[in-house]
This record gives C-alpha cells, structure tokens and sequence, in this order.
C-alpha cells in the first residue's frame, strides 16, 4: 500500500478479547458491592444492574458513546436506591476499571506494534474506555482516541476525521485496522480511511459492500504495508 504514513488501530477484540475482560471487571465490582455497599446486591443481580445501564443508554441518547458516564450513573442510581452516599459510585468504578484495563494482548499483538513502530505513526480510535497507559501500550501510539471524548462513535466517520486532524493527516496516507465490519471497516471507508479488516476466523464478509483487504494476524500488517 503506497503513501501509508499512519496506521490507526482499533482496541477491543483488534489487540485483546474484551468480553472475558469486562466479565471479570465486572464480577470484581460486584465483589467490592457485597463487601462495602451490600444492600445494592439485595437489589439487583448482574443482569439486573447491565438492564439499568441499557436504560440508561436509551434514556440518554446523547451519551450513549460515554461507556464511562453510563457505568457511572448507573452506579449513581444504585447506591440513591439502596441509600448509600454517591461515592459509592466513584469507589465501585475504580474497581472496575483498574480489572477492565487487565487484559490479555493477542500473541500477534505486540509483535506487531513492534514491528511497525518506528516505521508507520501509530494512532488508536476506540469505542470502548480502556486506557493504554494503564494497560502498558502507551509508548506505541503517537495519539489514542475515544469515542468518549470524540463525543459519537465508530462508524461515524466524524471521529475518524477528528483524529486525522489532530495528527496533520491527509485520510490517504492512513490505514485503519480493526475487527469490526461496521465500525472499523465501514467507518473508516466513511472518513476516506483505507480499511484493513482483521478476520481472524476467516469469516465470510458480511456486508453488500466490497470486500476489504483482510488479514488473519496483525503479523501480516508488516508485509501488507511494505
């Protein structure tokens, strides 16, 4: 691919499996729940306490890219509902986060970070809320950016946009690796953003739209970008 200068990379499910990591931030929140604010769990389960989250996502539309804001005010209702001081929210969110920022990297992660640092600008575009410092990959990327900050979420092609103003990038000298065909494909095609889809099951392409490049291993980036 010629002209490539950056590329920018999605997080959840790209460099790491999300689901068992929120799982385990979750269940680690519900652990600091019964110890310190146990009245809360006489009043919900997880399931109950994810249908108050989505709730509110639908109740405030304006903030259904904030996945910080969402916790947070859900555990805000919790702790008024069980008559527990609102810190509890701030106290029950830093324990899920410090566990949400626990991740597993995939085994080509790193190696490719590796590889491509020093040779490409290396950004990241996430919907989720995880912080790569915290997480220990904060050296690789020039700039992350978060649909919580961005104030939308991928496919919008605005964030993408955002980050290549910020960065002084043409959409053409930039390439976007992701897992998802929406987001991270179909966005970054939005924002004039060359998609790289990372299919690591060898998945049919799901979509009436052409078919991206597509990758099983963020390895191959290094071959792929030349």
């Amino acid at each position: 691919m010629r002209d490539v200068q950056a590329v920018i990379f999605d997080l959840d499910d790209t460099l790491w499996e999300v689901g068992p990591v929120i799982v385990r931030a979750e269940h680690a929140m519900l652990e600091f729940l019964a110890r310190r604010y146990p009245r809360v769990l006489e009043l919900h389960t997880l399931d109950s306490m994810r249908d108050v989250r989505a709730r509110m996502a639908l109740e405030h539309p304006a903030m259904r890219h904030d996945f910080t804001w969402l916790r947070l005010e859900s555990l805000r209702h919790h702790a008024r509902e069980a008559g527990y001081p609102s810190t509890m929210a701030q106290e029950a969110f830093a324990v899920f986060y410090r566990a949400r920022n626990e991740v597993t990297l995939y085994d080509d992660a790193l190696p490719a970070l590796e590889q491509l640092h020093g040779r490409f600008r290396l950004f990241a575009i996430s919907n989720g809320n995880a912080d790569l410092a915290a997480i220990g990959l904060a050296r690789y990327f020039e700039r992350s950016l978060a649909a919580r900050e961005a104030g939308m979420l991928k496919p919008d092609p605005r964030i993408f946009a955002m980050l290549l103003e910020r960065a002084g990038l043409a959409p053409r000298h930039a390439v976007h690796v992701g897992d998802d065909p929406e987001a991270d494909v179909e966005g970054a095609r939005r924002a004039g953003v060359a998609p790289v889809w990372l299919n690591r099951y060898g998945d049919n392409w799901p979509r009436a739209s052409q078919e991206p490049l597509a990758i099983r291993s963020l390895v191959e980036l290094d071959v792929l970008l030349g």
